[in-house]
């Protein structure tokens, strides 16, 4: 049996890497080739695996922790995948908010497992109005220093920066973008997509299927640091039901997700959103409307809508914020109790969890 090639998509929360693997995932079932799919999450109740399965893709989710510290569980899933289905490729989205991946799941995949897979180059996937902000292109609010710790780490370990959602960026920002990531890391290969478009998605696919991952060092990672960063962001998941008379679903997430904006500004102040994605599944149905906000200075925006009004229908909400995810929680519910009630609707939790996310404990760490 031919080894698939596994190809992880890292970056931090909101960059767009679910959207890549999509694409990605097009683009190779186009070219006549197999695609398993693994997605990521500190906990169950994943919109991005909704999101994976809707497209029909096979896909299996890694619960729990981060695949640094599941290792044995992502390994696990590939080898379903490969079993089940014998994919070419393999895509793997880790947890946003993680770092240190080439030396605790690329590496140990390569040098341990590398009869079973090919490793391709790490890349990591940025939203450009985020990177301006960090890298001091942008003014406004940024996440506390420990949180940007993380951010930088992930570009530090990078094979490869690729600059994604070009199209929100002029010339001249994406020329003084580019120039920042060049100049602060001149080793990286830096690639602009616009994901959505298909924009020079083609052409990093190309890079990643044809080219493995080198040997390099471990970038130095301060693990304190690294889980005092993480510590600091709530997270969300909630998973629930809505119903009522027929009604537009798109117009309701859209709505909604622009209420949730609103009332966590004003109920945290300062709180600096890193992802809010939303999905609406018809029951009975296979439509899949999704919204999505990046920025606390972002709107929401729609990335798939359903084709038909509904009655009835799934709703999962993902939520990363620095802020407390107790006050997070609070803020959703009673948001989503005004968003019904003014559609005149049910809304009925199926389950929540919130809670920040735990000191990573990697089972290996390698370097090159």
């Amino acid at each position: 049996m031919l080894r698939p090639r596994y190809i992880m998509l890292g970056g931090f929360l909101g960059a767009g890497k679910t959207t890549a693997m999509l694409a990605f995932a097009r683009l190779l079932r186009e070219r006549g080739r197999k695609v398993g799919a693994i997605t990521n999450d500190q906990s169950v109740g994943l919109v991005d695996t909704q999101m994976l399965q809707a497209g029909g893709h096979q896909t299996e989710e890694i619960a729990g922790g981060c695949f640094c510290c599941k290792f044995n569980s992502l390994l696990e899933a590939a080898e379903r995948l490969t079993s089940e289905t014998q994919p070419d490729v393999l895509i793997a989205e880790p947890v946003g908010s993680c770092t240190d991946l080439r030396a605790t799941v690329s590496e140990p995949l390569r040098q341990i497992y590398g009869d079973r897979v090919l490793v391709a180059p790490l890349s990591v996937v940025v939203d450009p109005v985020r990177a301006q902000g960090i890298l001091g292109l942008r003014p406004g609010k940024q996440f506390t220093r420990k949180v940007n710790y993380i951010y930088e780490k992930q570009l530090e370990e990078a094979d490869l920066i690729v600059i994604n959602k070009i199209d929100l960026l002029s010339e001249s920002d994406r020329e003084a973008l580019r120039a920042a990531f060049e100049d602060r890391w001149p080793e990286k290969l830096v690639f602009e997509v616009g994901v959505r478009s298909g924009a020079g998605v083609g052409k990093w696919l190309d890079f990643v299927l044809s080219n493995d991952m080198k040997s390099c060092p471990a970038v130095d990672v301060d693990y304190d640091e690294y889980a005092e960063g993480e510590a600091l962001l709530g997270w969300l998941n909630v998973s629930g039901t809505l119903e009522g008379e027929e009604f537009d679903g798109n117009r309701w997430l859209l709505e909604t997700a622009q209420l949730l904006h609103q009332n966590l500004l004003q109920a945290l102040g300062e709180v600096e959103i890193a992802h809010l994605k939303m999905t609406l599944i018809p029951q009975p149905g296979n439509d899949l409307g999704v919204v999505n906000l990046v920025h606390s200075s972002s709107q929401a925006e729609m990335a798939y809508r359903l084709f038909e009004p509904l009655e009835r229908g799934a709703l999962t909400i993902n939520l990363r914020a620095e802020a407390d995810p107790e006050r997070l929680q609070e803020v959703v519910r009673d948001s989503l109790k005004e968003a019904a009630r003014s559609f005149r609707m049910q809304w009925n939790v199926d389950q929540i969890q919130a809670f920040r996310p735990g000191r990573p404990v990697p089972v290996h760490r390698l370097g090159g």
